[in-house]
């Protein structure tokens, strides 16, 4: 567990986190880190997830400790559901001052172009950046009509450095590409807009989704991907949760259009 003090770094804010639930596992996700960071530093957070079970976990830990969260059901890849997220939102808070768009999903067909499968390319093209663009849409003219809002897109330092996944790293970088695009147009209307490219995090969808797809036992895998880090270890959730609320919060509010590595100095690595 994250023991960084960030009580009132968000105090009166109301957040959506999109991926906001749990995947079973032994370490925390990147969308329930950042659901539980941003409620301690003060923020009211809609848990959205397609499992609302998971969204429920979620949000029952926040309220644990005391914080106010909403959990939502839906399925952020379709339009309406999309546009129920920012309407919930508005209704229950009556403004939503940040949106992180966490969904994203691999494997299953993904890989070099003459292995990529068609159904592949769509699902993965369809979860990880059509649905980021249709929540984004929906909620954009209410963080215009504030003359403020932060959205922050979690995509991957594969967007930029990948090799092998060619669904997941195309994906991820028209993620980068909709971050500035968004940061350009809504720049004058108080709307910032930044992504953060997550290295090798020690995740349960990193780790126990891969360990299970190449038959590796976690901790080897673990020892795998840490070796390839310059700081000698891999990250976690939390992380990137930390780098996401600074990007959300008042201290980043010159900044916009940012393409944030989290990363160990691996991309510095890589070029």
């Amino acid at each position: 567990m994250s023991g960084i003090d960030v009580a009132g770094r968000l105090e009166g804010k109301v957040a959506i986190i999109c991926g906001a639930g749990q995947t079973p596992g032994t370490t925390v996700g990147n969308g329930k880190a950042c659901a539980l960071v941003f409620a301690r530093a003060g923020a009211s957070v809609v848990c959205v997830d397609r499992d609302l079970d998971r969204a429920d976990a979620t949000v029952a830990a926040i309220r644990e400790e005391g914080g106010d969260a909403l959990a939502l059901a839906a399925n952020v890849a379709k339009a309406d559901e999309a546009e129920k997220i920012a309407r919930v939102t508005l209704e229950t808070y009556g403004r939503i001052d940040g949106l992180v768009n966490n969904v994203g999903i691999g494997g299953g067909g993904d890989g070099p172009a003459k292995h990529l499968t068609e159904e592949a390319f769509d699902r993965i093209l369809s979860v990880n950046f059509k649905a980021a663009w249709l929540v984004t849409k929906a909620c954009l003219p209410i963080m215009e009509s504030q003359g403020a809002g932060a959205i922050v897109n979690i995509s991957s330092l594969a967007s930029i450095a990948g090799h092998h996944m060619l669904a997941y790293e195309t994906s991820k970088a028209a993620m980068n590409r909709m971050t500035q695009s968004v940061a350009l147009s809504g720049a004058k209307k108080g709307v910032r807009c930044n992504a953060i490219l997550p290295g090798l995090m020690d995740t349960p969808m990193a780790i126990e989704g891969i360990s299970q797809r190449r038959g590796v036992p976690a901790d080897d895998l673990r020892a795998e991907r840490a070796a390839q880090v310059p700081m000698g270890h891999m990250g976690s959730g939390w992380d990137t949760a930390h780098a996401t609320l600074f990007l959300v919060s008042e201290e980043a509010r010159f900044i916009t259009g940012v393409l944030l590595p989290v990363d160990g100095g691996q991309g510095a690595r890589r070029g």
